[in-house]
């Protein structure tokens, strides 16, 4: 592979990738600051600012390298403080924390397709110029960092809001899983290697990005 092309494919997928895990995380302590918890604030951490967010290898590497492998352009930030048991009803407000990463994820990635639409449709962009592309990345990595992040095992957001909705023994004993939560992770970014989890993610994010089309076609027409 050469220079052009991990340059290319770093500036393309710079700035999505960045507001993506960013946003992704400042929603977690922006929701738990509703809900009584004030920890992300108090730390510096309640930004949308990328700089407060990055994490070298999760945020910059790990994309890359997965972006130049035609995979997902999964990544993870330094993660937003949360002390749940400063929230109001710890067990419940700690599902809509941990949903309101996918939920940032899903605004995001919306807000790409409406862009790539505008860049499209009104703009008239060819489909290989850099805009197009950006807004093209932008969709699929907060499809895909949404559709990832809601597998139910914690420390993932599906996870913690599994574990925030099951009966407090049950929770309590999932919530265990959390302590192996880097084994977690390299073992379903092995298993996206070796095209076990490729299938669902990949058919995960289509449900997803069709969502995304449903609701941009107003504009669309609008825009014919």
């Amino acid at each position: 592979m050469d220079i052009d092309t991990i340059i290319r494919t770093a500036t393309v997928y710079a700035i999505p990738v960045l507001f993506a895990i960013s946003l992704h995380e400042a929603a977690h302590g922006y929701v738990a600051r509703y809900f009584g918890d004030s920890t992300a604030a108090d730390q510096g951490r309640l930004s949308v600012n990328p700089a407060r967010h990055i994490d070298l290898f999760g945020t910059i590497l790990l994309p890359l390298m997965l972006a130049l492998m035609k995979f997902p352009p999964l990544g993870y930030a330094k993660p937003v403080p949360v002390a749940y048991e400063r929230l109001r009803n710890p067990r419940k407000h700690m599902a809509f924390v941990a949903a309101a990463g996918p939920g940032a994820n899903f605004a995001m990635g919306l807000g790409w397709m409406a862009l790539w639409v505008i860049f499209i449709y009104l703009l008239h962009l060819d489909q290989d110029d850099f805009f197009v592309l950006m807004a093209r990345a932008g969709i699929g990595v907060n499809s895909a960092m949404l559709v990832f992040n809601l597998i139910p095992l914690p420390p993932l957001d599906g996870g913690r809001i599994v574990t925030g909705l099951l009966p407090l023994p049950l929770a309590r004993r999932y919530a265990q899983i959390e302590r192996f939560s880097m084994l977690v992770f390299i073992a379903l970014v092995l298993m996206l290697y070796f095209d076990l989890l490729d299938g669902v993610l990949i058919q995960g994010m289509h449900f997803v990005q069709s969502i995304f089309h449903l609701l941009v076609l107003p504009l669309i027409w609008l825009l014919q």
